[in-house]
């Protein structure tokens, strides 16, 4: 089937289709649950008890992925950015997409070992240990505004290991943006109380009930 779509926003050209007007005037409630239907959940994985949310196919999904980061993109808009920071690996498909249509830098947060120039690096703990991170010494300058982006906000270790190394480099971290967020596992507490980020944005959210 075919369809006839309309441009709006001097956005390029989706071979395929385009997102209506309709579905970029979605408010949050419904922009929530449009988003829910291109997340897979998978019952007992990776262990027995664990309900999974599969974000894979929301990014398989072209319109509720082009929805999803353009709404991120007008919820990270007024906080300025000078820079967008994203952890390996989904953060690069979140934070790729954010910088450009913002049109700021982007600067990648790898595991140690991954990035061949001088790097500075943050330690973090996880379910069975520590573990850490790294960023290039010059991927930012000193007083510039960031926001740090990932797909998913769990118990925000990870969030919080980039969050240090953006102020290890000197930036200023204005805000933490997310597609998704497990709310029962704290990690909105534990950037906003411990990280001392000043706001956490996220589009969908999960409190651990499906």
């Amino acid at each position: 089937m075919r369809f006839r779509v309309r441009f709006i926003g001097g956005a390029a050209p989706y071979e395929k289709g385009v997102i209506s007007v309709a579905l970029h005037a979605l408010d949050p409630k419904a922009l929530e649950e449009r988003l829910k239907k291109s997340i897979r959940t998978i019952p007992d994985y990776p262990q027995p008890g664990i309900l999974f949310y599969d974000i894979t196919t929301l990014f398989q999904d072209p319109e509720a992925y082009k929805l999803a980061i353009d709404h991120l993109v007008e919820r990270v808009r007024p906080f300025r950015p000078d820079v967008i920071v994203g952890p390996e690996a989904r953060g690069f498909v979140v934070g790729g997409p954010l910088a450009y249509a913002l049109g700021v830098g982007f600067a990648f947060v790898r595991k140690p070992g991954k990035l061949p120039r001088e790097v500075v690096t943050a330690e973090y703990e996880k379910e069975y240990g520590p573990d850490s991170l790294a960023i290039h010494r010059d991927a930012l300058l000193p007083g510039q505004r960031v926001v740090v982006a990932d797909d998913l906000l769990a118990t925000g270790g990870t969030m919080g290991a980039t969050v240090d190394l953006v102020r290890k480099l000197g930036g200023e971290v204005v805000a933490a943006a997310f597609l998704i967020e497990l709310a029962h596992l704290g990690g909105r507490k534990f950037l906003l109380e411990e990280k001392k980020v000043p706001e956490v944005v996220t589009l969908v959210r999960y409190s651990g009930e499906g």
